[in-house]
């Protein structure tokens, strides 16, 4: 990896092999047949063995060649020595060719924080939607996410046999998002990707007072993103407090990459500093394009029950 190359696009090379790295962990313990799934705090919060092997690849690799950078994942793992196979040493040269933005150019390592998810969507990967499924690896900068790796494992996985799985979309602030192709919702048509399992009356209210054509009910942040920028959906609507950090830095960043925007149901950005609490505490609003349009419809009563960010 060229030496003279900004910290900030080294680190995206690798975060890039990484997540493949992790996407193929994913896949080999589908494969195994063996998820070893445990529930962290409730029935919609399962972890697998994935998570956990994909977390330790993830922050291990990650560690190694960026020892000043701090890693924050998802997974409450104790500290352990990581199995060697586990550790991607590669990078991509597609994304160090990159040109820097020049805001970032002069980043320190020490300056960058790194929020993991290492399986965003672990429900729905226990029960084989795994479309749903990403790894998601975000970096912040100032407080602000800035890159961001999404790696969808089972990508192509409806094809049958023979075909090829997975994808790795990237982007960084400033230069702009890779590995897919963009495009919009129709004007006119307001379609909106909420969560599958985690719903409430807030959530409810929020969604039906946007008064959409149509209503996707998926799981993980990460696909809701992808659903955005690949003209699916209009506006992702959250109105709850069980989003995580880990869970909105890569595609936040991404989403911003190519002009969108993600904050909270306030319409306040959300801030990815080191010591910053993970709950993102009021909720998720984003949209590709429109953001006042939906921000204005969010009712009075769910601003009231969610506390601002």
């Amino acid at each position: 990896m060229a030496s003279s190359s900004a910290v900030l696009m080294r680190l995206m090379a690798s975060a890039f092999s990484v997540a493949e790295k992790a996407g193929d962990v994913v896949r080999s313990v589908l494969k195994a047949g063996d998820l070893d799934v445990v529930a962290k705090t409730g029935a919609n919060d399962l972890q697998t063995k994935a998570d956990r092997l994909a977390q330790q690849s993830i922050c291990a690799s990650l560690a190694r060649k960026f020892p000043r950078i701090t890693i924050i994942g998802e997974e409450d793992l104790p500290s352990q020595e990581v199995e060697e196979e586990l550790i991607e040493g590669r990078h991509s040269e597609e994304v160090l060719a990159q040109p820097c933005p020049p805001e970032y150019s002069s980043a320190r390592e020490e300056e960058l924080v790194v929020w993991v998810d290492p399986l965003d969507g672990t429900k729905e990967y226990t029960e084989g939607l795994l479309d749903h499924v990403t790894v998601l690896i975000g970096v912040a900068y100032e407080g602000r996410a800035i890159g961001g790796v999404i790696n969808q494992p089972f990508y192509n996985y409806e094809m049958g046999p023979g075909a090829v799985l997975g994808r790795t979309i990237w982007g960084v602030l400033g230069l702009g998002a890779f590995g897919f192709d963009l495009c919009e919702v129709p004007a006119g048509q307001h379609i909106v990707t909420t969560t599958r399992s985690h719903s409430n009356k807030l959530v409810t209210d929020c969604v039906d007072a946007m008064q959409p054509h149509k209503v996707i009910r998926v799981g993980g942040a990460g696909n809701k993103i992808i659903q955005l920028i690949e003209g699916k959906a209009s506006a992702y609507v959250f109105a709850s407090p069980g989003c995580k950090k880990w869970d909105t830095c890569a595609p936040e960043a991404i989403l911003h990459a190519v002009g969108g925007k993600l904050a909270d149901i306030h319409g306040n950005s959300y801030t990815y500093h080191r010591d910053v609490q993970h709950m993102n505490a009021a909720g998720v609003l984003a949209t590709l394009r429109d953001f006042d349009y939906y921000a204005s419809r969010v009712p009075v009563s769910v601003k009231l029950a969610l506390s601002a960010a």
